[in-house]
């Protein structure tokens, strides 16, 4: 298994709610920084976007709080690709903090040419990079929807 350790940040007072623990929305905000890190990681990041007008663009989302996290903090965060084709690409985050999983992110993003407004297949070097470092097996925990209540 594959697993990139490219970022950690400090959790920001501003992040926090009345209750004194990071709140729902902020927990985005370090997975998506995460991204970017594994983006360039990949030659895909904010440098390639300048050069080529190519980017990824985020289009569906599944965020899991499994505990809470309390300032102060330091977040690590463990980042992974689930698959790839030749466009798109399905990644996943797990948020860690003093040795315990404390949520798991992933997401599909589509490789989009901003210049000619629409997708567009990933560079070859790129593509065979990312499909080398996929994770086998996928964590148990990856595709899953949340549970309809009733039915």
């Amino acid at each position: 298994m594959t697993i990139h350790r490219l970022h950690k940040e400090p959790l920001q007072d501003a992040w926090l709610d009345a209750y004194g623990h990071l709140n729902e929305a902020y927990y985005l905000v370090p997975f998506s920084n995460a991204t970017w890190k594994l983006q360039d990681a990949f030659g895909v990041g904010t440098d390639y976007f300048d050069a080529t007008g190519c980017a990824l663009y985020t289009v569906e989302t599944h965020l899991r709080y499994l505990d809470e996290v309390r300032a102060p903090a330091n977040l690590e965060i463990a980042s992974m690709i689930l698959g790839i084709d030749e466009k798109k690409l399905q990644i996943a985050h797990v948020m860690e903090f003093e040795g315990r999983e404390r949520a798991t992110f992933e997401c599909l993003l589509l490789h989009f040419d901003t210049r000619a407004g629409k997708t567009a297949p990933f560079p070859a070097e790129a593509l065979e990079k990312m499909k080398a470092a996929v994770v086998d097996p996928t964590p148990d925990w990856a595709g899953r929807s949340v549970k309809q209540l009733g039915r």
